[in-house]
């Protein structure tokens, strides 16, 4: 009977014993339920955890998928192509909260207010290009869930270049502000000028080798931009198969408006294109100076092709 009693009590002044990692959630990895709470406090200390549920059950959770980049890769193509799928719940807006400080420190309560409502079976996609190149964010996407999926789209770097530049000259001619020539940022005392922002972006090694630090290349799913560009569904469906989502989109979902020059959508009767401000036609670049681009981009691009296991039809 002692022996018992003894028993008795051991078992209830036992502690609990707590999961070091977030549980899993068969659909989606892992839920704003799961996120550990030393890390909510960590990253905010104006919030109270909270999840805004809805009278029809939805609610807000944290992402279990984002999309990475690479800025003018096609991540606003990439976010509407995946969005015709119903299982699919999607941030409209850029969040940059892993790569501006200010969003960073409001904390993961502040993260999980900026995303949509959804259902327990969906996947909460947000995109913010910058993250691929910015050094600290792979580090925070890791602590705030190791089992993230990653989608990151690349494109020709030469051609990304050339539209990095494209964004911001129509940018300053919507605000009527005068705009230097690519060539004046392109060349620097007769040569390929190296430190131009738009060229580090398409150091795609760099950036990937930054990544790889913390996420196996199994979470990191790249879309060919290009590919996307001329026959978008096939892409599509490799991405439905990373994120273990029933293949619900189809070729008929996508058609090509011969006025715009690109694929446009099409659901459930409902036609879309991507805003005018998408395929713009890049400025004319004087060829001996593409092929300075071309060659300088054949190591690194090279680089890149060995780390991912898998080449690219770039120049």
């Amino acid at each position: 009977m002692a022996a018992f009693l003894l028993g008795a009590v051991l078992l209830i002044v036992q502690p609990h014993i707590v999961p070091s990692r977030p549980a899993v959630n068969s659909k989606a990895e892992t839920s704003s339920q799961t996120v550990p709470r030393e890390l909510l406090k960590k990253t905010s200390q104006k919030n109270d955890f909270k999840e805004s549920i809805h009278s029809n059950g939805s609610y807000q959770q944290l992402p279990q998928t984002i999309i990475i980049g690479v800025r003018k890769g096609g991540t606003r193509a990439l976010l509407e192509m995946l969005s015709l799928h119903p299982d699919i719940a999607a941030a409209e807006s850029e969040v940059h909260f892993f790569d501006w400080e200010d969003h960073y420190g409001n904390g993961l309560q502040w993260y999980i207010n900026q995303m949509p409502f959804s259902y327990p079976h969906q996947i909460t996609v947000e995109k913010t290009p910058a993250y691929f190149t910015s050094p600290k964010v792979p580090e925070r996407v890791y602590n705030m869930n190791q089992s993230m999926r990653l989608l990151l789209i690349l494109r020709d770097p030469s051609e990304r270049v050339l539209s990095d530049y494209t964004q911001v000259f129509y940018n300053h001619m919507q605000k009527h502000k005068p705009y230097p020539s690519i060539e004046q940022f392109l060349i620097k005392d007769g040569e390929l000028n190296v430190d131009y922002k738009a060229i580090n972006r398409s150091l795609y090694y760099i950036h990937m080798q930054n990544w790889l630090k913390y996420f196996p290349l199994d979470r990191i799913h790249i879309v060919d931009g290009d590919k996307l560009i001329k026959d978008p569904f096939p892409e599509i469906e490799k991405v439905e198969r990373f994120l273990k989502l029933s293949p619900q989109i189809n070729a008929s979902n996508f058609y090509f408006n011969k006025t715009k020059g690109f694929y446009c959508l099409r659901d459930s009767g409902r036609e879309r294109c991507l805003h005018e401000s998408k395929g713009r036609a890049h400025p004319q670049v004087d060829t001996r100076l593409l092929e300075k681009l071309h060659a300088y981009f054949h190591e690194p691009n090279k680089k890149f092709f060995e780390l991912v296991g898998r080449t690219f039809d770039w120049h």
